[in-house]
């Protein structure tokens, strides 16, 4: 009896620890289930990336937000670009991916018009496509992700005018044929127009996104015009190459630089005093949050209303007192 007794204690026991070990695995993967998405894709469903000047360094956060989105919802992808600063082999790069018909295309517009008859050709086949980082606006892409832009060009201005002190004139370098520079330079323009009486923008130079053009630009102005006090670098070249012509021109702590991105050479500057301040893109954000607008362009809203206009990934002012936060993060 004695002995049956303790083998019924035992079947009891391991009965418990069965239930207990069941109820565990079965909440565990409840949770892993939680952690998917509601629709999934399949590797043959492939999204691509087209860009400009493809090989720098500023797309590799970007591509990096397209690809984890894309290993969230089980797909593939493919980056592609032109490989200089020229819109006419952008055009071709677009035009070469359209023919394979790919499941979507996030593109940045080198261009705000020369680019639309084929961004609508995509549209017009039912490829889904959206644009990032640089607008077409008259497009008929289904929306864009990336900074607003205008709104980046004022915060710039109001910094710029608490260097300044609300005084003095200013010059902004940039790339005046894309539309996502246009933006920053206009917003910037319209602040110390509307803000701030006793400051100016004396000159707009197109440093043509490189940092030899740049520091050419920006010398010639401070020769020309010594009541500069301040300059606004609208990409992420300008304010290195501005930096070395303030440093050249003996003017290190008499001119205030803001650039925009935060590539090595501006968070250096930024450290070492040479620059002020830089205006710093989520463009994680903006790859991440393409592929989910292509991807649900496909799954979940091909009758159902479109989507939003536009997605603003935001914008953080890097200083001297927050820098060491983006060495670590980049």
């Amino acid at each position: 009896m004695k002995k049956l007794l303790v083998v019924y204690a035992v079947m009891l026991c391991l009965f418990f620890l069965y239930v207990y070990d069941y109820s565990r695995g079965d909440k565990a993967g409840s949770a892993e289930e939680s952690r998917r998405p509601a629709a999934a894709g399949s590797l043959s469903e492939k999204y691509v990336m087209v860009t400009f000047q493809s090989g720098i360094e500023y797309w590799k956060s970007g591509l990096k937000g397209f690809e984890d989105a894309a290993q969230l919802f089980n797909v593939s992808v493919e980056y592609r670009g032109a490989a200089h600063y020229d819109v006419h082999e952008q055009t071709t790069v677009l035009e070469q991916v359209i023919a394979k018909k790919p499941a979507g295309i996030a593109v940045s517009a080198i261009n705000p018009k020369a680019l639309n008859p084929v961004i609508d050709k995509a549209h017009e086949q039912g490829i889904p496509i959206v644009l990032f980082d640089s607008d077409a606006p008259l497009s008929k892409a289904s929306t864009y992700i990336g900074t607003n832009n205008m709104e980046a060009g004022a915060v710039a201005a109001r910094r710029m005018a608490e260097f300044l002190n609300g005084k003095g004139e200013t010059a902004v370098i940039t790339q005046p044929q894309q539309y996502n520079h246009q933006e920053r330079t206009k917003g910037f323009e319209q602040t110390i127009k509307q803000k701030y009486p006793n400051m100016k923008v004396a000159a707009v130079l197109d440093g043509k996104g490189d940092e030899l053009t740049s520091k050419k630009e920006a010398a010639k102005i401070l020769e020309e015009n010594p009541s500069i006090k301040g300059i606004f670098t609208t990409e992420a070249n300008g304010a290195s190459g501005v930096a070395r012509a303030v440093k050249e021109a003996g003017l290190e702590g008499e001119v205030c630089i803001i650039g925009f991105d935060k590539d090595k050479k501006t968070l250096d500057g930024i450290k070492n005093g040479s620059i002020s301040a830089t205006m710093s893109q989520d463009t994680w954000q903006m790859g991440y949050w393409s592929l989910h607008m292509l991807f649900f362009s496909n799954h979940h809203l091909k009758h159902e209303r479109p989507l939003p206009a536009a997605i603003d990934t935001g914008i953080t002012i890097i200083t001297k007192e927050n820098v060491a936060a983006y060495y670590a993060n980049d």
